[in-house]
């Protein structure tokens, strides 16, 4: 018997590889275009809540669910934790129903 592979089979093996590979590819691209931009710029909506007691708007809400995954960052920033981690931002925060990351 011929142990070696035939044609047919690494066509098939290629074949598969391709198809993972542009696989791979697609997911890489979905997560990108779903990266979010870390920008404490992007809480602006969320300043009057911070700094009062008013209560957070919608807008300040959304940010806040969008801009989760940078909390992290901005509570390791000197310059950022006082305000993000103030007892405020910590109401506004519950209220919009937005987690704080353990860091």
């Amino acid at each position: 018997m011929n142990s070696k592979p035939s044609k047919v089979s690494k066509m098939k093996k290629s074949s598969y590889i391709a198809v993972f590979a542009v696989f791979a590819l697609l997911l890489v691209g979905l997560e990108l275009t779903n990266a979010v931009t870390c920008s404490v710029l992007q809480l602006a909506p969320c300043l009057s809540a911070f700094t009062s007691s008013n209560p957070p708007t919608t807008a300040c809400c959304d940010k806040l669910r969008e801009q989760r995954p940078c909390l992290c960052q901005y509570l390791l920033n000197p310059n950022l934790k006082g305000y993000v981690n103030s007892p405020n931002a910590k109401k506004v925060a519950n209220k919009c129903d937005v987690s704080t990351p353990n860091c």
